[in-house]
């Protein structure tokens, strides 16, 4: 089976460090290092992350597990690719399925591990999960279609977005104020309390859905040029 690669677009703010140190890291990995092998650290990753927002109920502490789980998740999910391009032993279409499928259950850890604890939300997260998954839809679209697979939008991508989540563990441990807060709002006739990390889930579900709305209304109309409606003709 033989498939034509489509294009990588990345633009995101980090994108040029970030290339070239994952082209040094794919360098110096041993010999018996493989892309699957760093898949599947990319997935043990992203289980530690929501273990680590789990423990947090316990301690707020955990947290930075859930930190050092992003940490691995990157290490894993951002240079298996790298590895085999830098090696030149690409498979794209294994590469390709395996890695959309991986990166749709990874997101699944990491989203349902924050919503079981008492951080956020669970109906949140799972709108936002549902969200990314609406992008992740667009984007495999567009690459079968125009041979575009783009994994940035608006200067974000997958690398600056854990980095995000990060800086808002930390600030979540260190001041403990942002762990007690909370706001009884009434939604639809019905009481909702909203903690610190539900207000941050209510603003990724608004810039996801902008970033969503904003890129199907653009391909749409490129894809309306590329394929204009034919003239009806009664005969």
């Amino acid at each position: 089976m033989e498939t034509k690669q489509a294009q990588r677009i990345q633009t995101s703010v980090l994108n040029a460090s970030e290339r070239k140190l994952l082209i040094w890291l794919a360098e110096r990995q041993p010999r018996w290092m493989t892309s699957d092998g760093l898949t599947l650290i990319g997935t043990i990753g992203a289980a530690i992350t929501g273990i680590g927002f789990v423990l947090s109920d316990l301690d707020i502490r955990w947290l930075w597990l859930s930190s050092f789980g992003l940490l691995v998740n990157w290490y894993g999910d951002s240079l298996d690719g790298t590895l085999a391009r830098v090696r030149k032993t690409q498979r794209p279409v294994y590469g390709y399925y395996l890695d959309h499928t991986i990166d749709c259950v990874n997101e699944s850890l990491m989203f349902i591990g924050a919503g079981l604890s008492h951080l956020v939300r669970l109906d949140l997260t799972l709108f936002a999960y549902i969200i990314y998954l609406f992008l992740t839809i667009n984007v495999s679209i567009n690459a079968h279609l125009k041979g575009e697979f783009r994994l940035t939008y608006a200067k974000m991508g997958p690398t600056e977005f854990r980095l995000l989540m990060v800086i808002v563990n930390t600030i979540m441990i260190a001041v403990p104020a942002l762990q007690a807060f909370s706001c009884n709002l009434c939604l639809f006739g019905r009481p909702v309390e909203l903690r610190t990390f539900d207000f941050l889930a209510v603003a990724i579900i608004v810039i996801l859905g902008l970033m969503y709305v904003v890129t199907i209304i653009s391909d749409a109309r490129q894809y309306a040029k590329a394929d204009p409606p034919k003239k009806y003709e009664d005969s």
